[in-house]
């Protein structure tokens, strides 16, 4: 039985309450804080002033604590609008947010099915906005959308902690590795990437990320539009 379907322990007279969603934020807040290597049952129990025997009536293994912090995040991503695109739009601006106020997510997203009540009631809103557009396309519409998410909030996530890391931010980094790729391209070698990186736009992060997903929509609204009788 899942953890989102085992029922937790009755309450015990005790002095410190507890139940799955106290646990939850408890490791929310240290992994916000400190990386999910700051997370364990018994740094969880700490927090919240108990034993570590006894989160193990609520929840079995650490695995199980990361699938109910992922949806807990979940339940901050609510996808809104008129129309699938301002859906998976919403969607992805929603998703991308959440990994930003918490890094941690963007290590989980991606990996273990994603089963908890929150996370289907956002698989939900975002199927029922697709619900006139043929499965075929809906379906693998959302996972693309996805996966584009996915892919830049975690490079985003890796970028800014290596910037913490190094001390170096974008501006930095370019005046160190720039005279490097001026005298590169002055080789002629590479004559297409020079033309791209000196004449190409230079757009910041929400504007890569918009971009990026306005063309992977214009994809999907062609081939509905391709597909549809």
């Amino acid at each position: 039985m899942l953890v989102w379907e085992r029922p937790e322990p009755p309450d015990r007279p005790v002095p410190a309450p507890l139940n799955r969603e106290r646990i939850v934020r408890a490791a929310i807040r240290l992994a916000d804080a400190d990386t999910l290597e700051a997370v364990s049952l018994r740094k969880v129990a700490a927090a919240l002033d108990v034993g570590p025997m006894r989160l193990y009536g609520y929840i079995a293994t650490k695995d199980e604590l990361f699938d109910l912090m992922v949806d807990e995040v979940n339940a901050e991503i609510r996808p809104s609008g008129n129309g699938w695109r301002e859906v998976l739009s919403s969607l992805a601006d929603a998703t991308r947010d959440a990994a930003h106020r918490h890094e941690w997510f963007a290590d989980l997203i991606g990996g273990r099915p994603q089963l908890g009540p929150h996370t289907l009631a956002r698989l939900e809103a975002v199927t029922a906005a697709l619900g006139g557009v043929d499965l075929s396309t809906a379906v693998p519409a959302i996972a693309a959308v996805d996966a584009y998410v996915v892919g830049v909030v975690r490079r985003e996530i890796t970028e800014r902690r290596a910037e913490r890391a190094t001390g170096m931010n974008k501006r930095q980094w370019q005046l160190t590795y720039g005279p490097y790729l001026q005298r590169t391209f002055a080789t002629g070698r590479f004559p297409a990437l020079a033309t791209a990186v000196h004449d190409g736009p230079h757009l910041d992060a929400d504007q890569a990320f918009r971009a990026g997903l306005d063309f992977l929509l214009d994809g999907i609204e062609a081939r509905i539009a391709r597909v549809s009788p």
